[in-house]
């Protein structure tokens, strides 16, 4: 039987041709890796056309003037992940059992689990510390007049993402269910209760009943593991959004450069 020619390879697999620089073409295993890696990533953008979105959210304008008080928002960012990614280890052994269970849980994890009190003080004072930037964050914002037209939109989602941090801290203040915890979220739930209107529904959906409970730690847990994280990572994305289609303004001190033309009008 006469065998078949192989079909011919796509461009796009094909090997690259040898840099001038090489010796006789040769390559190094170095090289093999770093030409698999291309051909992997260009094989996943010929299918999701990833590069332009990528292209647009990392190369845009940046205003001159631009210093390191426009690090607070990436700072905040950070922060945040790392609370994720703790918070998650922490779930992993964490239990929601107010007869005994929660305490306990933390009690393991902070004096036998390995490494488990650093990452639980990193989670407990990661959170004060995504706090104080946001606030860092938004006075920054504030006092360079980012807010203004046509970014008001972007300030809304910021008040927004500052009011669900706190909440993020609130509820997961109760997690430890210990005499500390137990008793500064009664006091806590019972201030939202003197708010105008809502404020005694909202105490009685904190607490999941008109009394503190076995399902208030459920629910504050529900709340601080799943509802609030998810309206967070959807804010801080929109949030993203904005920043890179609107851009980022310049410092109040920093005065633009008239065009020529418009020098000569005022002379």
């Amino acid at each position: 039987m006469p065998k078949l020619p192989a079909p011919p390879l796509p461009s796009s697999l094909k090997a690259p041709p040898p840099r001038p620089g090489d010796p006789n073409g040769k390559k190094t295993p170095l090289d093999h890796a770093a030409d698999a890696g291309i051909n992997v990533v260009d094989w996943v953008d010929e299918r999701t056309s990833l590069s332009g979105a990528g292209r647009w959210l990392m190369f845009r304008k940046i205003p001159q003037g631009t210093n390191w008080f426009y690090t607070l928002g990436s700072a905040t960012l950070f922060a945040f992940l790392s609370q994720a990614v703790t918070g998650v280890f922490l779930a992993m052994y964490y239990r929601p059992d107010p007869s005994g269970g929660a305490y306990e849980s933390i009690r393991y994890v902070t004096n036998d689990v390995f490494l488990g009190q650093f990452v639980r003080g990193m989670h407990k004072w990661g959170a004060s510390v995504m706090v104080v930037l946001v606030f860092l964050h938004m006075g920054r914002t504030f006092f360079f007049g980012a807010y203004k037209y046509p970014r008001e939109l972007n300030w809304v989602i910021g008040v927004v993402l500052l009011i669900l941090t706190l909440l993020m801290g609130f509820t997961g203040y109760l997690l430890p269910f210990d005499q500390r915890a137990y008793w500064a979220t009664i006091v806590g739930v019972n201030i939202n209760g003197t708010g105008p209107l809502i404020g005694p529904y909202l105490s009685d959906f904190l607490r999941g009943g008109s009394e503190f409970g076995a399902t208030t730690l459920s629910r504050f847990y529900a709340i601080h593991m799943l509802l609030v994280p998810g309206l967070i990572i959807a804010l801080i994305g929109a949030h993203l959004y904005l920043v890179t289609k609107l851009g980022t303004t310049a410092p109040p001190w920093q005065k633009a450069d008239l065009p020529e033309e418009l020098r000569e009008e005022e002379v």
